[in-house]
């Protein structure tokens, strides 16, 4: 069975020419021809002197002359395939996700207000592609929580004790793996804990014991994480347990890391659309690395809460 390509966004901005580059070496890392994509939009009914883009052979487009020379200055680089479909750039990439193992874009394009931290393209895609999706954020993020990260090659990942997001993990280890690096995992618990009043006659509930909470979070981080482990024997895994907000801690892991990973929301019975969680996209608006969002291994609606 063939690899699945790594594709990779481009539009001429700055931001998806750091992402091509960003893909050159994950298709490179994989041994996957990389299928560089540039949607052409065409202007809606009434408004022809909004960007127009005729139809025109990939090899005349001048967006993707730009990316070749960046290509071509790489010494080392995968094949490489040019594509420029036509529709809606948040329609098109979603659905050539279907048919990739990764996408990687920029965390902004050409359009939309220059305040934003990310473009409505990298949104959609990060909530709707099949496939894992890289979201490469601009240069000069800076992150001060926290100590500062060992040195050497760094991958971090979310850990939710409750509902752990197997795709995510294993995403995360298989990265740390290809790229020789440690893999940073942080399951985060809420602390304190909410206080629930006893109705009247029955006892107050006994404190509960910050450090006995650690350690049952650790302990059942490492039943969870086993399963990887084995499957990844190389990759150091260093395992983080602290308080507090899991977006914070993960936002901070970011600083000199490689690559963070998230999951995408997963699907519920009462909100079958494409969500992406509140801590996932606060990494996504705060990482100072590039932030990979998995979907679901199962794309399936759950019923859990």
């Amino acid at each position: 069975m063939s690899t699945l390509p790594v594709l990779a966004a481009v539009d001429g901005s700055d931001d998806s020419l750091r992402a091509l580059d960003w893909a050159l070496n994950a298709a490179r890392l994989r041994e996957a021809t990389l299928h560089v994509v540039h949607v052409r939009q065409y202007a809606p009914w009434g408004q022809p002197d909004v960007l127009v883009a005729g139809p025109a052979e990939p090899a005349q487009d001048p967006v993707l002359d730009q990316a070749r020379s960046l290509v071509e200055s790489r010494a080392e680089r995968p094949v490489v395939k040019y594509l420029a479909p036509d529709g809606p750039t948040v329609a098109v990439l979603p659905e050539l996700g279907a048919d990739a193992q990764l996408m990687v874009l920029g965390s902004r394009g050409r359009g939309g207000f220059a305040s934003l931290l990310l473009g409505s393209n990298s949104l959609a895609a990060a909530r709707d592609a099949a496939c894992p999706v890289v979201v490469v954020p601009r240069p000069g993020r800076e992150v001060h929580e926290g100590p500062p990260p060992a040195p050497g090659p760094r991958v971090a990942v979310g850990l939710h004790i409750d509902s752990p997001a197997e795709a995510t993990l294993a995403f995360a280890f298989a990265e740390a793996d290809r790229r020789g690096a440690r893999l940073h995992v942080i399951a985060v618990y809420p602390w304190p804990p909410v206080q629930l009043w006893p109705a009247p006659g029955e006892l107050m509930p006994p404190a509960v014991d910050e450090d006995s909470v650690e350690d049952e979070i650790r302990t059942q981080a490492m039943g969870l994480l086993a399963i990887h482990r084995e499957r990844h024997p190389d990759v150091h895994v260093d395992l983080s347990t602290p308080p507090g907000d899991a977006a914070g801690r993960l936002v901070a892991a970011s600083r000199d890391a490689e690559l963070v990973a998230v999951g995408r929301h997963r699907r519920r019975l009462l909100a079958p659309a494409r969500m992406i969680g509140s801590v996932t996209q606060a990494v996504l608006l705060h990482a100072a690395c590039p932030v990979a969002v998995i979907p679901p291994s199962a794309d399936a609606v759950h019923t859990d809460g």
